[in-house]
């Protein structure tokens, strides 16, 4: 399989403007890299083929009335709407598959004779159409030829009852390859006129499709147990941890990410406005205690071994994550494979750890033990990280800074 992997983790001037905008130093969050010098490849944006805009119109045709349908009933994000789109899409002979790979793609067999070709150095095309979960769609025209491949990008958006193209970028793949996990993953960098004026710059393009199908039971799992945690600002499925042994969890990041889930808003103790200032608080011990023993089975004398606890006033320290603490704003998920339920009555979850970003169906295979409760809930018991050779570093997580480093930088402020 053809592997270009020069322009991987170059940082266009859009993604740093993104950083910019995404970054909250608080920590919170609605729902990762090394740096090589490459030089700047300009791929002009190019017409849309006649033949290609008169597809698009096809397409609209196709699957404009379960957006008109889902708009009116506000549920135009909804997954069952999505996966609407795609079967309507794939009825009509078309490759389709959703941004967050969670329906099965249609017409997966197009894909994988497309990929074939490209591997022969053969001449081919094929369109894909990736179903955003933003009111829209994006349409992949590929072209192959001597086993290099042509991408023009086009997004569509629903809008005021009707699908328009907001912008259209083209490239040559400069990564491209047909994973053993099933996945279709490219990447890129287009140009568009809009966006160039903004960041003066192309747009870099990671794209991973899953193309094998996947059962329905491992989604739903992944969804419910998994998706809500994630790996943003947080070392819960990076690290090897139990209920015994809760080795190197970071309390902390735990306590940013299950307030927000359970209070669906973000912790209350923010960062200092000014970067230089260190901001420290003192979270009373019910608080604290509250969130975290939701979600773990930990008492706490442990809890307390594990953070920084003033036993005279009852209280947790708490740091939140500053300037220096920051990631890059690409994050990998993790995508259940296989569970087997256990007689004690928790259910062991197989993951794999896919990367768009780094070009990556399986960073690496971890174990997670969750244990439901009679209530809905769910409580962690466990990870696992499954040794391999082919394990790659977890590029993306920036941990806490420790006490000394704190101290270092702040001075004691």
């Amino acid at each position: 399989m053809l592997l270009r992997k020069t322009a991987w983790f170059w940082k266009s001037g859009l993604a740093v403007i993104s950083f910019v905008l995404i970054f909250s130093i608080s920590g919170c969050s609605d729902t990762p890299p090394e740096e090589d010098t490459v030089s700047e490849t300009v791929i002009d944006v190019q017409a849309v083929p006649d033949e290609s805009q008169e597809d698009a119109e096809k397409i609209i045709n196709i699957c404009i009335n379960i957006y008109d349908k889902a708009a009116e009933e506000n549920k135009l994000a909804d997954l069952e709407t999505i996966r609407g789109i795609v079967n309507r899409l794939g009825e009509n002979g078309y490759p389709a598959v959703d941004n967050r790979n969670q329906v099965n793609m249609t017409e997966a067999e197009q894909v994988l004779e497309f990929c074939k070709k490209v591997d022969a150095q053969e001449e081919a095309e094929l369109t894909i159409l990736e179903i955003s979960y933003l009111d829209g769609f994006v349409k992949y025209d590929l072209h192959t030829k001597d086993g290099n491949v042509d991408v023009v990008r086009s997004y569509y958006k629903y809008e005021d009852g009707g699908l328009q193209r907001e912008v259209t970028g083209s490239y040559q793949a400069e990564y491209w390859n047909y994973t053993e996990e099933g996945y279709l993953m490219f990447s890129g960098v287009w140009f568009s006129e809009k966006l160039y004026i903004l960041t003066l710059s192309g747009v870099e393009e990671h794209t991973a499709l899953r193309v094998q199908p996947l059962d329905e039971t491992y989604r739903e799992l992944s969804r419910k147990y998994l998706n809500s945690i994630s790996f943003e600002q947080n070392n819960m499925f990076i690290v090897d941890w139990s209920e015994d042994d809760f080795g190197d969890l970071d309390f902390y990041d735990m306590y940013d990410i299950l307030y927000q889930k359970e209070n669906g808003e973000c912790v209350p103790y923010a960062a200092n406005d000014n970067l230089t200032v260190g901001a420290v608080y003192r979270i009373p011990k019910e608080e604290f205690e509250g969130v975290i023993m939701k979600y773990f089975n930990i008492d706490s004398e442990t809890l307390q071994s594990k953070t920084v606890y003033y036993s005279e006033d009852s209280t947790y320290e708490y740091k939140p994550r500053g300037f220096e603490e920051v990631e890059y704003p690409e994050y990998p998920y993790s995508e259940v494979i296989g569970y087997t339920e256990n007689s004690d009555g928790t259910i062991t979850l197989t993951a794999n750890v896919v990367f768009p970003y780094s070009g990556n169906s399986k960073v690496y295979a971890h174990e997670i033990v969750i244990r439901p409760l009679e209530d809905g809930r769910v409580q962690y018991v466990s990870n696992r990280i499954i040794p391999s050779e082919d394990n790659s570093e977890e590029t993306w997580h920036t941990p806490r800074l420790t006490a000394e480093e704190w101290e270092e930088l702040y001075g004691g402020e």
